[in-house]
């Protein structure tokens, strides 16, 4: 199913009115959940990170979500590629980690998957999951419509000058706050931290400024040709 489908199909209505059969449910996962090497280098940067900014070590979290809509059920997630066979996993783009050079090679880049029917790696190790962000099939089929044009940058960079790194949760951020939900009420759990959420909101309000300043100017193009006309 393309992401055209699933738009075309949109029902009338955004209100509070709408049909159960829609959500998107947001999990936090703890960094590296099922990986040890993965926790420890987590576990490393956060103690480093804290003695930095003179505060408090924190749990570090990683974000995903689970999207509902009559259509049909879908994991939204940022991931290493394991292998080949993205199309299996719902791949629509992919991304270096580290450095575009490094990038050439499969285990220096991530994936970006919108995934039928998938599975959130480790969810088990959810903490305070499922949030449920929104009930609604019209917010819940622009997200997903969004998510093949999502940014790539390199992973663990600030290419986009957001003012931290660009990671998954910033994937996760800027999907739910160009998706027109209320990404900054969303807090990580108790006593935690989610690197990178802050990056995806800045460059989603910037793209945002420019989507409707596009769309301003392609208005004010088709009223000057219908004057002419």
């Amino acid at each position: 199913m393309t992401a055209q489908t699933i738009v075309n199909r949109q029902q009338p209505g955004t209100g509070n009115n709408a049909s159960p059969r829609a959500s998107i449910d947001l999990y936090w996962l703890p960094l590296g959940a099922g990986g040890h090497s993965v926790r420890l280098n987590g576990r490393v940067y956060e103690a480093l990170a804290a003695r930095l900014g003179r505060r408090p070590v924190r749990d570090l979290y990683h974000s995903a979500l689970e999207v509902r809509v009559p259509e049909g059920r879908f994991v939204i997630e940022q991931a290493p590629i394991p292998d080949s066979d993205g199309a299996e996993r719902g791949v629509v783009a992919e991304g270096a980690v580290g450095s575009r050079r490094a990038g050439r090679l499969r285990i220096f880049r991530y994936e970006l998957r919108r995934w039928r029917d998938g599975v959130i790696p480790d969810v088990d190790e959810a903490v305070e999951s499922p949030q449920c962000l929104s009930g609604n099939p019209g917010r819940a089929r622009r997200l997903l419509a969004l998510v093949p044009h999502m940014p790539t940058p390199v992973w663990g960079r600030d290419e986009l000058r957001a003012g931290e790194m660009w990671n998954s949760n910033s994937m996760i951020a800027w999907l739910v706050a160009r998706a027109g939900l209320d990404a900054d009420a969303i807090q990580p759990p108790t006593g935690g931290r989610a690197p990178g959420w802050n990056a995806g909101l800045v460059v989603a309000r910037r793209d945002e400024l420019r989507a409707r300043k596009r769309k301003s100017q392609q208005a004010r193009r088709t009223a000057i040709l219908t004057r002419a006309g």
